[in-house]
């Protein structure tokens, strides 16, 4: 979630550039730069770490310009380099470029169109930088951008400026948000409102697939391709700063979990290989020959991210047919652990600093297995120390609780347990349906965040209650134990998951009125099993409420708390499921008062023992 700003009007643009950056700081970066326009001149000005750090460069040697653009940087392709720090040029530096987003096919982009060209950085957006450098030889920048971006395939939101039209910036969306502010003789540009109320309460959205030419006096809005002008006005918003980096939603909390629409695409984006029925993970660093010898995984993690292992182990032996250990780290650390070189270890951890994960990895890659990590934050110590591994593309998260890292976290583990799944013996078909069921999955959470009142009328109900008990079948257990998990850390409540077939053994003596349950019951091979549970929950007169698959009436003479969800493929449910969890937790803290995004003598990264 890198963040863009843009200046062109009347003012020195440096400060202003810079203020904006600092506004954008909670969306969470490892590297940031600005570059400003004065006449025919740019100057560029970049740093790893801080605002601060970029300040410091600049020394109050403010560089001179009416116009520029500026980026703090989540790294995605290339490590946490000044060189791979924005905005970037194009070959004979006529042209300059900021862009959140990922360009999947910028190798292709490379090899096709760009064989002579010498880069400076490692990232997608410099390929893209010389691509429209190339076209505007030619052709004006606005169609220098749309011929660059019509062989794009990915998500971008990006801003381009030229020497050679001086009086202008270039912006263009899909998939990755940008905003317009209008001004007195002044325009500004960003990646969402929060830089722009400073300056400005009229704002203009630009939607996926739009294009806009910015100048001080005024902006013009187009289809990409297309030069019939769109007719926008602006929105006059009403938010504070800290409503504005919250996109309108009253904690982060909330917020993350909507953002899973759009982030769980990132994850799969580009690794999805529909022609093989596989997966491509780049970064894994494992031949398939040498992967086809793997006979063993441990997946290793601690807290949600442990949770999101449980549900790869159930991926990997069914779809791999390899044997599959979750191990929490914290543990795993003080065990003489048995591993050999045909064992490969997966260290799963958002912010890639967890301290017992990291030393359980150390350990594992003392003895000889094969180490890879599965992390959020590029540049961690996990991914460091690692010999490969996937990022999962979330974004930042800013509420301690985690929501959209996790269903990252099952995105990555499904594509590797379907690339292991082709190695050995799962058909091409198979592969295949994988492949289209995870491509509907964002249209399936959508309808689910649909029903968001609905859920909130349930929680409400439920948040009287002391205690509360999470019940979930076969690869849905695991989601039980992360619901039970998200109310504990949220709302205080005290809850625990168990497998329901389990009840009999010693669950069953809790029930009783004041003690309800939380089941999964989506209508997968365990269903029926799943129904005689809910029969005997019921019999003992606990409130429950179901997350079930749409259709499903049967329920309905049980409970009439019902969160329904769409149906799709058994080992995909747990992507789908989760999400009615981590809402109703939400709204029980909500209801409670508790502090959503900062629960009590909880951290976001546990970095101690």
């Amino acid at each position: 979630m890198c963040g863009i700003i843009g200046y062109i009007g009347e003012k020195p643009a440096g400060k202003i550039l810079l203020n904006g950056l600092r506004k954008l700081e909670y969306r969470g970066y490892d590297s940031a730069g600005m570059l400003l326009l004065n006449k025919d001149k740019f100057t560029r000005i970049r740093s790893v770490g801080d605002i601060d750090k970029l300040e410091k460069k600049i020394n109050g040697q403010w560089p001179k310009g009416k116009m520029g653009i500026a980026h703090t940087r989540w790294a995605t392709h290339g490590g946490v380099t000044e060189k791979n720090a924005h905005p970037h040029f194009g070959r004979a530096k006529e042209v300059a470029i900021i862009h959140n987003g990922i360009i999947e096919n910028y190798r292709e982009l490379k090899e096709k169109y760009l064989k002579n060209h010498k880069f400076s950085s490692q990232t997608d957006t410099e390929v893209l930088a010389h691509l429209i450098e190339k076209y505007h030889q030619k052709h004006p920048l606005k169609k220098a951008v749309e011929s660059a971006l019509k062989k794009v395939h990915g998500t971008f939101g990006l801003a381009v400026i030229s020497k050679k039209e001086p009086d202008k910036i270039i912006a263009g969306r899909s998939g990755s948000p940008l905003a317009i502010g209008v001004g007195d003789n002044q325009y500004f540009l960003a990646s969402d409102a929060t830089p722009l109320l400073t300056h400005t309460r009229k704002i203009i959205y630009l939607d996926d697939g739009e294009i806009a030419i910015i100048k001080k006096n005024n902006s013009y809005i187009y289809k990409i391709g297309n030069n019939n002008q769109i007719n926008k006005k602006a929105q006059n918003i009403d938010w504070n700063t800290e409503e504005a980096q919250k996109g309108g939603f009253p904690h982060f909390m909330i917020k993350e979990i909507y953002d899973q629409r759009e982030v769980f695409m990132d994850a799969i984006r580009g690794r999805l290989r529909p022609k093989e029925g596989s997966a491509q993970m780049g970064g894994f660093n494992l031949k398939d020959k040498e992967a086809q010898k793997i006979d063993r995984i441990i997946l290793l993690a601690c807290g949600t991210a442990y949770y999101s292992c449980l549900v790869g182990k159930y991926l990997f032996e069914r779809l791999a047919q390899i044997p599959t250990e979750a191990e929490i780290g914290s543990e795993y650390r003080y065990r003489n652990p048995v591993i050999d070189n045909k064992t490969l270890v997966f260290s799963v951890s958002q912010s890639g600093e967890t301290l017992d994960t990291l030393v359980s990895q150390r350990e594992a890659k003392r003895k000889g297995a094969y180490v890879r990590g599965i992390v959020n934050v590029v540049g961690s110590t996990i991914a460091r120390e690692a010999d490969g591994g996937t990022y999962i593309h979330a974004g930042p998260e800013l509420s301690v609780a985690s929501s959209k890292a996790f269903t990252n976290m099952l995105a990555i583990l499904t594509l590797y347990a379907l690339y292991f799944g082709r190695l050995h013996k799962m058909s091409f078909e198979t592969g295949n349906k994988i492949i289209k069921e995870l491509e509907k999955i964002p249209g399936k959470i959508n309808l689910i965040l649909k029903q968001n009142e609905k859920i909130k009328k349930i929680a409400y109900k439920y948040s009287k209650y002391q205690n509360m008990l999470y019940l979930g079948r076969g690869i849905n257990y695991p989601i039980a134990l992360e619901g039970s998990h998200k109310l504990k850390e949220l709302s205080y409540i005290h809850s625990e998951a168990y497998p329901a077939g389990e009840m009999k053994h010693g669950v069953n003596a809790l029930l009783d009125k004041d003690f309800p349950v939380a089941a999964i019951a989506t209508k997968n091979n365990l269903y029926e099993k799943m129904i005689s549970n809910l029969e005997e929950i019921k019999a003992r007169k606990s409130p429950f409420f179901v997350i079930a698959t749409k259709g499903d009436k049967n329920i309905q003479r049980m409970t009439s708390d019902i969160i329904y969800v769409p149906k799709t493929i058994e080992i995909l449910e747990p992507i789908l499921n989760v999400i009615p969890l981590q809402l109703f937790a939400y709204h029980c803290a909500v209801k409670l008062k508790r502090n959503v995004d900062r629960p009590r003598n909880l951290a976001k990264s546990v970095t101690v023992e």
